[in-house]
């Protein structure tokens, strides 16, 4: 898979560090990106603005991050929009197996628990490996 054009980042308080770590390091790279909720908000709560960030990934077809204290919540969120599938990645594995299994188009990160040379390979896996497809569509489809 070829890096997207655009990408739509979107954190609480908790992952607001991580993401602007992620944010340059995509930027670097010419990804366009959409930041649904640019500044630190130390009182705001992550289930709205995951949701904005997934009415954008749908709004301009294009993947997303989120980020938060350990990324569980925000996935959960994520995962409540429709034509959303959001993986909560932890690993280089779980980041492949996101989009070749999963054909995920959100991801997930806890920046409280992901260092940022970790963060930055994880986010290069999932924004470069392709769906199998396959036994895999199926299941996929399934979600839906």
């Amino acid at each position: 898979m070829q890096q997207p054009e655009q990408i739509v980042l979107a954190a609480d308080h908790a992952g607001h560090e991580l993401k602007e770590v992620i944010k340059m390091h995509l930027t670097e790279k010419g990804i366009d990106i959409v930041d649904v909720h640019p500044e630190l908000d130390e009182g705001d709560d992550y289930p709205e603005i995951i949701r904005k960030g997934c009415a954008a990934m749908l709004e301009y077809d294009c993947p997303g991050i989120v980020f938060g204290g350990s990324g569980n919540g925000e996935a959960m969120a994520a995962n409540k929009v429709t034509g959303i599938r959001c993986a909560l990645v932890y690993s280089d594995e779980t980041a492949k197996l996101a989009r070749a299994h999963n054909n995920a188009n959100a991801m997930s990160l806890g920046g409280r628990l992901t260092d940022e040379a970790t963060a930055k390979t994880l986010v290069d896996i999932f924004l470069t490996t392709d769906f199998e497809g396959g036994r895999h569509k199926r299941r996929v489809e399934d979600l839906e």
